[in-house]
């Protein structure tokens, strides 16, 4: 497998890192992230909830900091005073000197854009505590503009062939100041993996979803959750065995998410 598809170098942290990262908090544990981390994967995605794997983390951590990219973040993120003790307490609980990436959550959410979060931001990236300052973000055209003019190093967006929205909203305004792009639900929570009512050709693996997300140029890594080690070793042999999409399988891809986004419109929250 071409390792052009498989890693990259990636200025907005500093560090070439395995285009797979792996959120830690549905349901995998200590001794999956240490088999994830000999497999070659090094972006790590964590939350408080993930206490399964903290002391392993910890202890990864501890062992080579240098050789992980660790993203995280506070709770809530409504003002600058908070955002700073957020810090400081993952720091401490997580025993590291500083974050990779520090985001805040679902902006607009459970966090807030003002000059005072801002501020907290660019002050904790300054004394290096952070090395990158993020978001994860549901709304497409308020992260095109941030994309486009903000101090974020990355931007977390919902990126999937049932929302391929952001190729019109987000891409085209990231050339400029090139934030990094993680893409996240990838599977649509599932809705990609089962079989709307009315299509008769193929369904989507999960692997296929994490193809589709990093067979874009713009896209620099897209997480999977898994919720066991069987999930995470079958995520890591499709991408590896099977590579980027080609032009055939791109179509009926994206043929089938539409179908899909159609059938499930209904139903589905907007963000």
């Amino acid at each position: 497998m071409n390792d052009d598809f498989l890693y990259r170098d990636v200025p907005a942290f500093g560090r070439r890192v395995f285009r797979l990262g792996l959120a830690t908090n549905y349901g995998i544990d200590g001794e999956d992230l240490e088999w994830a981390l000999e497999q070659g994967v090094n972006y790590i995605f964590w939350t408080p909830n993930a206490r399964r794997v903290t002391n392993s983390l910890k202890a990864a951590l501890k062992r080579d900091r240098e050789s992980l990219v660790l993203a995280c973040g506070p709770t809530i993120g409504y003002f600058g005073s908070t955002i700073r003790r957020g810090c400081e307490r993952l720091l401490k609980k997580l025993g590291t000197e500083y974050l990779d990436i520090f985001q805040l959550f679902w902006l607009g959410r459970t966090s807030a854009w003002t000059p005072s979060t801002i501020d907290a931001l660019v002050s904790l990236r300054e004394s290096g505590k952070v090395r990158a300052i993020g978001v994860s973000i549901h709304d497409r055209k308020r992260a095109g503009k941030l994309a486009e003019d903000s101090p974020l190093d990355m931007l977390m967006i919902r990126y999937n062939a049932a929302h391929p929205g952001a190729e019109q909203d987000i891409f085209p305004y990231i050339a400029k100041r090139q934030p990094a792009i993680v893409a996240y639900t990838a599977t649509r929570w599932g809705g990609l993996l089962r079989r709307p009512k009315g299509w008769n050709g193929p369904v989507m693996t999960a692997g296929d979803c994490y193809r589709f997300c990093l067979s874009n140029p713009h896209v620099d890594l897209v997480l999977t959750g898994p919720k066991n080690r069987r999930q995470l070793q079958d995520n890591l042999h499709q991408l590896r065995q099977k590579g980027p999409l080609p032009e055939e399988e791109i179509r009926w891809i994206r043929d089938f998410g539409q179908v899909v986004h159609k059938a499930s419109s209904r139903f589905t929250f907007r963000f």
